[in-house]
């Protein structure tokens, strides 16, 4: 059964007329159509009993029918009402909705109204947690993009330690990062990528700049990549010259703490286990307050998806399931230092996708 019929029995069993998915990645995970719409109006109208369709920019209907689109792609041009095609799309199948099912959590209240006025009969519901359910356990081929993104992350942190030297910045460290990737083929990060430096080490978001490396910095990279849709998400935290104690220490606590994390998973655990055994580990350390985040997120055709990895999280561990580890320890006083691998729930245990090595790393200047 593929994606669009498993969509199509969802709304035969919850008695709905139809479906609107509007995130990109949604559609992309339904349809195999990429595209960042912008401003316009970009969605899959999935219908109980008739055949569904794509909604999109006019410029773009050839290239979902290139992507293998094998239903109706119905553009809009610029200077049209993309509503009012959309409607008359739907009307030509039948009856107007009267249940339809939308993603409550990217669907804006403006255009929400909009449909309410297009739809007047119409009720709305939540269709997330089917979705979310459905993108949740990766089938082969997506590991097969999965494991290719986290190989070429790998390759990413490779050459960033190769590119640091005394006096160069944090952003020309990340253009060599980057630099090279495209040489490989890659066409775009799975966000923005990240090069931080001595005391910028500590901030988990910080944003790299002109600050000059400096011999005794420790060097965070935190990066991905997108291949064929997929996305991988490392994060190593590197020496530049001889570290001090207290740097050994708190890179040793973060690296205890990933591996016990990464020791755990299998199907049947909960992901709130996880986040606690990591947790443990850096709090009997004496850094506990330094750790300010979740252990971790899914991951595939969004570089953060369903489901969390909190300490409060009761989710249960499937086969099938990718995420991120990535404990962390973020003292100002001293450096900030998170691991972060991408990991894949196995039939008895787990996969890590993502094999940069995980003991210090020291750069000698």
């Amino acid at each position: 059964m593929n994606k669009v019929e498993v969509i199509q029995n969802f709304l035969r069993n919850e008695n709905l007329d139809a479906a609107f998915i509007t995130t990109p990645d949604n559609v992309f995970y339904l349809t195999g159509f990429s595209s960042d719409p912008h401003e316009r109006l970009l969605g899959v109208m999935l219908l109980k009993d008739a055949e569904p369709f794509i909604l999109c920019p006019l410029m773009e209907v050839p290239d979902v029918k290139a992507a293998g689109w094998k239903f109706e792609a119905v553009g809009h041009a610029d200077t049209d009402d993309a509503w009012d095609i959309l409607v008359n799309a739907v009307n030509t199948r039948g009856s107007a909705p009267t249940s339809i099912a939308v993603e409550k959590s990217h669907l804006t209240v403006e255009r929400l109204e909009r449909m309410n006025e297009l739809f007047p009969e119409a009720s709305f519901s939540r269709i997330d947690e089917q979705l979310n359910n459905m993108r949740v356990i990766k089938d082969e081929s997506e590991l097969v993009h999965l494991r290719k993104a986290a190989e070429l992350a790998d390759y990413a942190v490779e050459i960033g330690c190769r590119e640091i030297a005394e006096g160069k910045t944090e952003l020309e460290v990340l253009m060599a990062i980057e630099f090279e990737l495209k040489k490989k083929g890659v066409q775009k990060m799975a966000f923005d990528t990240m090069v931080l430096s001595g005391p910028k080490t500590a901030s988990p978001h910080g944003t790299p700049g002109d600050r000059k490396i400096q011999k005794g910095d420790f060097i965070l990279f935190d990066l991905g990549v997108v291949y064929n849709g997929y996305c991988s998400d490392i994060t190593r935290t590197v020496a530049f010259g001889e570290p001090t104690e207290a740097q050994r220490e708190i890179y040793e606590t973060v690296r205890r703490a990933e591996q016990a994390a990464i020791e755990l998973v299998r199907p049947g655990v909960k992901a709130c286990e996880l986040d606690k055994v990591a947790r443990d580990v850096i709090t009997d350390a004496g850094f506990g307050e330094y750790f300010t985040h979740r252990l971790g997120h899914g991951l595939g055709i969004s570089v953060h998806e369903y489901p969390s990895i909190t300490g409060t999280n009761e989710f249960v561990l499937k086969e099938g399931m990718v995420f991120t580890i990535e404990p962390g320890i973020y003292n100002p006083e001293i450096t900030g230092v998170r691991i972060e691998d991408d990991v894949v729930v196995t039939s008895d245990g787990v996969e890590v996708l993502t094999k940069f090595p995980k003991e210090l790393q020291i750069i000698q200047p």
